[in-house]
């Protein structure tokens, strides 16, 4: 008892000493989305899913975010009791979700394991544990009623604990409230039963509690808000793409270089097990050479298949490891490290349990040097950002042409996020950044103030090099880490100048034409919803003309000309084809501001952006 009581102390500790030194970190990654989400709750309790957002140039509805509310109701709370967000008191308040799931890893690891201790700190060194367990992203709260859930079924099973029983349910519906994964719950549970006590009614109703939880909330949102969330997430996937074949491929790819640095690898070579898993590795490994010879993806994607060559078999803890990841594989399409964390547990158990102690006590220690030299990184990343919104002056009207958490202290400045046709005029600041996804900027800008992101540690987990697919798959690259000292991001302020129009005509596709498209035409002709240049008016014209292409593909057939806030034109088209578009238009101003509405846009799976017709000319005749 003594053994235990010490045992649960020691990871409490450990816990503490992972998190407090990162209580300053800035807020990061996603974590501007969830706030969102906290602040609406405060005013609509029953619906924080409801807020509304600017998301890489469109507003968007949180109802189609791809986690369920839950983490909104959590940040809330401090948010309620601070008035503010605060670094610190928030990142405090969060450690409980680090406990609850270490709490959970060592309860688990009692029942499966001679090294439960190790097994623990095994755990807490997964490099995704240690660097996301310092957001306020849903990865640890989900992680937290996962780990719980997980526990009290098997003590239920194991010990014929009702109590247990109703507190894995309960848990299982948080799961299912913060992330939709968590309906693999209900299969790696159901594995367990089928084991242990395939006769226990009541269990086998627990099982599908994150589910239940997921169709209810979907229920309840569909009669009180006219829509179901998930419906709203596949449109959202299907409007950016996250669904196509080849984002989905590198993710798979990405989640087995993931598994093969959930252990050291050191631990994963001395795995026993049977040879022919080595056969397979090398396989793979030689494989994976030839798409990418850098040592460290072949070398991390061969770790992965051997890991999970080992977790072939019936034992629950293997079967819980080969569910999540293929299931992980099938339906993520990011193939970030973090999504692998709800099958860090049986991985660590099974590799204290596979492994002599002398490896395990070394791999320990070269995983938690690892893991907290990327959360260094990852602190010094975000609190760059931080520090270089701070540094701008607070008397311009500014727009920020970014995302994640500069967004956040930005927006805490007065900022506004950028749409995709944003109203700029004279004197506005546009704060960029090049790896934030940006959009182009066609007004004249004149530098304020840049900075580049460079941590002092040699190791990335995102770049502007892309070759790193800890956060996300990229084209560039699928490694776990780079090993880099190239820059992370680079950030910018610009002040719009005055736009001194001198063409009285444009081509969308001449570059001179280029300083005189404010907003909503591209380079290639394609036209948003809305699209506004700037003219010079010649003195002996007053025929404003506009000449358009509808493609048959495109929906539009209302096209309105406005100048100067005033409508000139405004005509409907039966069929597609080209269309010149005529206007009386004389005044006395020298220079003209033109905007050019079409009544609907489409887009294409190869083309995401909002289409309405092909300008092939804007100006005086």
């Amino acid at each position: 008892m003594h053994a235990n009581k010490n045992s649960w102390l020691i990871v409490v500790l450990a816990v503490f000493a992972l998190r407090l030194p990162f209580l300053h970190q800035a807020v990061q990654g996603d974590d501007p989305y969830y706030l969102y989400g906290a602040e609406h709750a405060l005013i609509d309790p029953l619906h924080p899913a409801s807020a509304r957002y600017i998301f890489q140039g469109d507003l968007v509805d949180m109802r189609g975010h791809p986690h369920p509310p839950l983490n909104s109701w959590i940040l809330a709370v401090p948010l309620a009791v601070l008035g503010e967000v605060r670094e610190a008191p928030f990142h405090f308040f969060y450690i409980v979700f680090s406990l609850i799931a270490a709490l959970a890893m060592g309860s688990l690891a009692r029942r499966f394991c001679e090294r439960p201790l190790l097994a623990t700190l095994v755990f807490l060194a997964v490099p995704a544990f240690v660097v996301n367990g310092t957001s306020f992203e849903a990865d640890l709260p989900f992680l937290a009623w996962w780990m719980l859930a997980v526990a009290m079924f098997v003590k239920a099973v194991d010990e014929d604990s009702v109590w247990a029983l109703v507190a894995s349910g309960v848990a299982s519906m948080l799961a299912g409230m913060v992330a939709y994964q968590a309906i693999l719950l209900t299969p790696i549970l159901a594995v367990y039963l089928l084991q242990k006590r395939s006769k226990w009614t009541s269990a086998w109703l627990v099982i599908f509690a994150a589910p239940a939880a997921i169709v209810a909330w979907q229920i309840f949102e569909w009669t009180t808000r006219g829509a179901f969330p998930l419906a709203m997430l596949a449109g959202y996937m299907k409007t950016y793409g996250l669904q196509a074949e080849s984002n989905k491929l590198r993710s798979a790819a990405a989640l087995m270089v993931h598994a093969g640095w959930m252990v050291s690898p050191l631990m994963i070579v001395f795995w026993r097990g049977a040879r022919w898993r080595w056969i397979a590795a090398a396989i793979a490994a030689g494989g994976a050479a030839f798409y990418d010879p850098n040592p460290l993806f072949w070398a991390s994607f061969g770790c992965g298949v051997l890991l999970l060559a080992s977790c072939i078999g019936r034992d629950f803890l293997k079967v819980w490891v080969l569910v999540f990841f293929c299931a992980s594989a099938f339906l993520f399409f990011a193939g970030s490290a973090r999504y692998l964390l709800p099958m860090a547990a049986p991985v660590a158990i099974l590799a204290v349990r596979a492994v002599n102690s002398r490896a395990v006590g070394v791999g320990v220690a070269l995983q938690w040097a690892l893991a907290l030299a990327l959360a260094t990184v990852n602190y010094q990343h975000w609190g760059a950002y931080r520090d270089f919104a701070a540094s701008l002056p607070k008397d311009r009207r500014m727009w920020i042409n970014a995302e994640w958490g500069l967004r956040f202290y930005l927006e805490s400045d007065g900022g506004l996020p950028m749409p995709k046709n944003p109203p700029l005029r004279a004197g506005d600041v546009i704060v960029s950044s090049e790896l934030a996804y940006p959009l182009a900027v066609t007004a004249p800008l004149a530098p304020l103030t840049r900075d580049e992101i460079r941590p002092s540690i040699p190791l990335r987990i995102i770049s502007l090099e892309g070759r790193s697919a800890y956060s996300v798959a990229s084209v560039r690259g699928l490694l776990p880490f780079e090993i880099s000292r190239g820059p992370i991001d680079r950030v910018r302020a610009d002040i719009v100048v005055e736009r001194k129009p001198e063409l009285s005509w444009i081509d969308p596709k001449d570059s001179r034409a280029a300083v005189q498209m404010i907003s909503g035409i591209y380079p290639d002709g394609w036209m948003s919803d809305q699209a506004s240049v700037v003219l010079k008016r010649p003195s002996d014209a007053s025929n404003l003309i506009v000449n358009v292409y509808i493609p048959d593909i495109a929906p539009a057939r209302r096209i309105t000309v406005s100048v100067d806030g005033r409508v000139v034109a405004d005509e409907t088209f039966s069929a597609g084809g080209v269309h010149s578009i005529s206007a009386d238009e004389t005044g006395s101003s020298t220079d003209v501001a033109v905007t050019i509405t079409v009544n609907k846009t489409f887009s294409t799976s190869s083309d995401l952006r909002k289409l309405g017709v092909v300008v092939s000319g804007i100006g005086f005749r």
